[in-house]
């Protein structure tokens, strides 16, 4: 047994994870090259030893959640890999005007045959809501509908939605509420679809960055796009949102965030999924928000995104067959393991996922908290368009 094997195992053993072991969080090592690759690399060498069929496991969220419920990774020296990236987003602005496509042509333009395989009918690629449901399409529906409660949806607003994905909650908002969307994005792939999905419906799309956004809305809500914000530009973000915010208006942000303020996000995952992503902190959204904004409700759905999360591995996982010969294996093994992994994270509360509502200074507070969810009978599916 080598040294490395032999720290790996130790390690793993305080997280009661045993190498090639029965029990489904346990690894099966297929490459004894694993074990060093894992001390040089850290997370990075984790998940692209992965990706290269190195070793296997039947429970990767399980195995996450232990590794972190004990800190294993701060038992791991940080690697030089990691440490560059770092001095990279703190010196210079990753998420720029120049390189804000960048996640939308690596991550978002895959291919809506990718994300349709696993995505509810309204192609929600963030966290659903089960709330006395099991059923994803449903929490799904939850999510939005909670949404526009939150933001005291009427039929005469005018919403404007910063990162609107596939156009679902564009959708769901014109056909449930009545209101009329701005809708802004820079995916191609995902706006030539919502174009398509929101047809004949009240709601303009626009390709563009949402440091050029201008207007003056009843409503703004941007979910799941902070994350691509970086740092440097969050008190800009804010500052558009206060600008085109009504005096009277509600603004909702829903976003990943981390427990404490960092400059940068997990090496694997800026590498193969979200290039230049960033998790904020309360602190920083805060921060952020000082002087502009009034935080009325913090809404932590993190447990709700582990629930997600596992749901659209099995969709994809059944969906693979159809998938196969336009990926590939190895893509196969990097989505499982994104997916899995980031359910295990939110598994061990190292991650969040907060909705927020804001309003401006003077505003009166919206009834955010007390309001109650529910899909509206005969009205959830109806009609809408698979890719």
């Amino acid at each position: 047994m080598s040294g490395y094997q032999k720290i790996v195992g130790n390690l793993l053993s305080q997280a009661h994870i045993v190498i090639n072991g029965n029990m489904p969080p346990d690894i099966q090592v297929r490459d004894k090259r694993f074990y060093e690759r894992v001390m040089r690399e850290g997370s990075m060498g984790l998940g692209e030893s992965y990706m290269d069929g190195w070793w296997d496991c039947r429970r990767i969220d399980e195995l996450i959640y232990r590794v972190l419920k004990e800190k294993l990774p701060d038992k791991i020296k940080k690697n030089i890999k990691a440490l560059f990236y770092y001095f990279l987003s703190r010196i210079f602005n990753l998420q720029s005007r120049a390189r804000a496509g960048i996640v939308a042509r690596r991550h978002y333009d895959l291919g809506n045959d990718l994300f349709s395989s696993f995505l509810d009918p309204y192609l929600q690629y963030s966290c659903a809501f089960f709330e006395n449901t099991d059923d994803l399409n449903e929490a799904q529906q939850k999510k939005l509908d909670l949404i526009c409660r939150k933001l005291n949806l009427q039929a005469e607003d005018h919403v404007l939605d910063i990162g609107c994905g596939w156009g679902g909650l564009a959708r769901y908002m014109t056909e449930h509420y009545g209101c009329e969307v701005t809708a802004v994005n820079i995916s191609d792939e995902q706006l030539a679809f919502a174009q398509e999905f929101c047809k004949n419906l009240p709601v303009t799309f626009i390709h563009q960055d949402y440091r050029e956004i201008s207007g003056n809305f009843d409503k703004i809500v941007s979910i799941g796009m902070f994350e691509h914000v970086g740092y440097k530009n969050y008190r800009t973000f804010m500052e558009i949102c206060h600008r085109c915010l009504k005096d009277d208006g509600i603004f909702l942000l829903q976003t990943i965030g981390g427990n404490t303020s960092m400059v940068n996000c997990d090496a694997w995952i800026n590498r193969y999924i979200f290039p230049n992503g960033m998790l904020p902190s309360i602190a920083q959204i805060a921060k952020a928000s000082e002087g502009l904004f009034v935080l009325e409700d913090i809404h932590n759905l993190g447990p709700h995104y582990h629930k997600t999360l596992l749901a659209w591995h099995e969709r994809f996982q059944k969906a693979w067959p159809k998938l196969e010969a336009a990926y590939g294996e190895q893509f196969k093994r990097m989505w499982e393991y994104y997916l899995l992994s980031c359910a295990g994270t939110f598994r061990a509360r190292d991650i969040q996922i907060w909705q927020i509502v804001m309003t401006k200074q003077g505003a009166v507070q919206p009834q955010c908290r007390s309001v109650k969810t529910a899909i509206r009978v005969g009205q959830s599916t109806d009609g809408i368009m698979s890719l």
